[in-house]
């Protein structure tokens, strides 16, 4: 009757975890890409060099972002978000999801 006990509290747990095992990433680099067709009048997505702002190839990669920070999910979203030097906010001009895929596309580059 124990084992059976345990083994009916196992499989419950293991159910519960299978969601966060499987959960698919937040954003769609695809859909990321064509939100980005706004950002190419100032950011180049194939070069680091800049054009009114920073290239973007590699962003993820580099140790830290123009204004210091790492280059960490939170930390890009907080920029798209909050813009500064030049560019705009996009916290109000962007959903949550297209602001997910866009950071999805920038992990690609």
């Amino acid at each position: 009757m124990m084992r059976l006990r345990i083994w009916v509290l196992c499989a419950a747990l293991a159910g519960a975890a299978i969601p966060f095992v499987t959960a698919a990433p937040k954003g769609d680099p695809a859909k990321g890409k064509e939100v980005f067709e706004q950002c190419s009048v100032c950011h180049n997505a194939d070069s680091e060099e800049k054009k009114m702002g920073p290239g973007l190839k590699g962003l993820f990669k580099r140790d830290k972002l123009v204004n210091g920070k790492k280059p960490t999910e939170a930390n890009i979203r907080a920029k798209i978000d909050e813009g500064g030097n030049g560019m705009p906010a996009y916290k109000d001009m962007l959903s949550d999801q297209e602001k997910d895929d866009l950071v999805a596309y920038l992990k690609t580059l």
